[in-house]
């Protein structure tokens, strides 16, 4: 994020040794979409939260959903990335457990 010192937070990702870098192929947009994605972009790169890179390894692809307003919401499709990262060893607490901490059970 803009303004935090990588040295407080950074945020990696493990990835399984076997895995191999994935591009997804590129998806069409409708001129809407694609209009409403350039905002968006020019919005997160103008506030810093993302860079423009040429090489990417990793390449995902973003999809539009519309939201209840009619403007239109960008998500990113991580689906191959996701595969390629080891499952945590540790599970979630079940909301049992949760609710019986919390009561103090």
């Amino acid at each position: 994020m803009p303004g935090i010192d990588e040295d407080i937070i950074t945020h990696k990702l493990s990835l399984s040794p076997n895995a191999k870098p994935l591009s997804q192929r590129k998806r069409k947009l409708g001129d809407e979409r694609r209009k409403a994605v350039d905002e968006e972009v020019r919005k997160l790169k103008e506030a810093g939260f993302i860079t423009e890179i040429e090489y990417p390894t990793w390449l995902a692809n973003v999809v539009m959903v519309k939201k209840a307003n009619g403007k239109w919401r960008m998500c990113v499709d991580f689906t191959d990335l996701n595969k390629a990262c080891p499952k945590d060893p540790y599970p979630l607490p079940s909301i049992d457990r949760l609710i019986d901490g919390a009561s103090g059970c």
